[in-house]
């Protein structure tokens, strides 16, 4: 005789204890309408201090990535949107659950091969470019890259020329005239005060300017004295090698006192590689020159003899200046295209 199958009833079923519920995860997110507005101003190991508030009731507050941002990352400068413990207590700790969108990004790769690129900063609207007339020498060709860098990012571009107690500032000057970039003078007297800084410290209002320069131009030491309070380390030039240490091993936002504007200083930069930037980018920074772009050939680097951009100075239609110009903006191109120094 068979068998008859065996019936089963809720005691066949095994649960293990402390297991959690089978509800299905959702995919929505909460919408955090009560999330405060901030701005970081500082990143160190997946912690950003973070400004929240305004007027009397600003304060810092450190605050992780929230679990939902997944791999997005964060800067300084970003504009984001925090939850959770925003009182700035000490010991307290906050989230990021929203980056505002970004109106610019200065970028850079670690050479001109890499294909990933790293953002250095958010939502900034110059670029001061600090380099030293004398020890170390300048180096015009990193110089070229970071205006390449500025023009990319829509930013601002300012040259920064320090030590000039050392040497003439006219040549260098000179050779930067055609492109047009505001430049300021400095030097530090005898008596330790920065001479030209009341210059620089009027280029900076109403801005947030970064402020970048390879090691031992002087940058720290700007910025301790454009921030009194600062303690941004300085170092010393190696008389030998004609390069310093890296002073300032990250980058950080800081408030001009009594103004409307912000410095970022980042730390010394050795290379700065342009892998992610497209000629045609550059170009566009040049209006006097870039509609005789139209008649170039396709995929023309605007460094050739088929380039249009010849005829175009010839003709006049870039002004008196053309011929120059073209020059300046053809070295810049080759900044972007060769390697860094």
């Amino acid at each position: 005789m068979t068998p008859r199958p065996r019936e089963y009833d809720e005691s066949d079923v095994r649960v293990r204890p402390g297991r959690r519920g089978s509800r299905p995860r959702t995919k929505e997110r909460p919408a955090h309408d009560a999330a405060e507005f901030g701005l970081v101003v500082g990143v160190d190991r997946g912690r950003y201090t973070t400004l929240v508030g305004s007027g009397a009731s600003e304060r810092t507050v450190v605050a992780m990535k929230a679990r939902e941002l997944g791999r997005k990352g964060i800067v300084i400068g970003d504009e984001v949107r925090v939850v959770g413990e925003t009182s700035g207590a000490p010991d307290a700790l906050a989230r990021i659950v929203r980056v505002e969108p970004r109106r610019s990004v200065l970028r850079r790769t670690a050479d001109d091969t890499d294909p990933f690129e790293r953002v250095i900063v958010a939502n900034a609207d110059q670029l001061a470019v600090v380099t030293a007339l004398a020890e170390p020498e300048p180096r015009p060709r990193m110089v070229d890259r970071c205006l390449v860098a500025a023009y990319d990012a829509g930013l601002l571009p300012l040259l920064v020329l320090t030590k000039a107690d050392l040497a003439d500032p006219t040549a260098f000057v000179a050779s930067y005239a055609p492109l047009d970039v505001p430049w300021v003078v400095t030097h530090v007297a005898p008596d330790a005060t920065i001479t030209g800084l009341g210059q620089v410290r009027e280029r900076l209002v109403g801005r947030r300017t970064v402020l970048i320069g390879h090691s031992g131009v002087g940058k720290s030491t700007l910025v301790n004295a454009l921030v009194p309070g600062t303690t941004r380390a300085t170092g010393i030039v190696n008389d030998v090698t004609g390069r310093g240490r890296h002073t300032s091993t990250s980058a950080l936002a800081l408030r001009l006192p009594g103004r409307d504007g912000w410095v970022i200083d980042t730390p010394g930069i050795r290379s700065f590689g342009l892998a992610h930037i497209d000629f045609a980018r550059i170009i566009n920074a040049f209006p006097d020159l870039e509609p005789g772009t139209a008649d170039c050939p396709r995929g023309c680097t605007h460094d050739e003899a088929e380039c249009a951009l010849d005829a175009w100075v010839e003709d006049g239609r870039a002004g008196p200046a053309g011929r120059s110009r073209l020059d300046s903006l053809r070295r810049v191109l080759r900044a972007r295209s060769g390697s860094g120094e």
